[in-house]
């Protein structure tokens, strides 16, 4: 099952992506564009959380793909 992370656990994932070690693999993506901040921004929220915003998006694509089947 999983568990949203612990204040200890956040904290230090926040502070890795927003300030990544130099010459690290997060400053790799960083440089590259990456946002990070969305990364942080999931980890804010519990799996359950997240799951239903996937759910969300899933079926708003679902319903776009029916408009569009129907248009052509």
């Amino acid at each position: 099952m999983l568990h949203p992370l612990t204040m200890s656990q956040l904290a230090h994932a926040e502070e890795r992506l927003l300030h990544p070690v130099p010459r690290s693999r997060i400053e790799a993506a960083k440089n590259h564009g990456i946002d990070l901040t969305l990364l942080v921004e999931q980890l804010r929220l519990t799996p359950a959380e997240r799951a239903r915003k996937l759910e969300i998006a899933s079926t708003a694509l679902q319903n776009m793909r029916g408009i569009a089947r129907k248009r052509s």
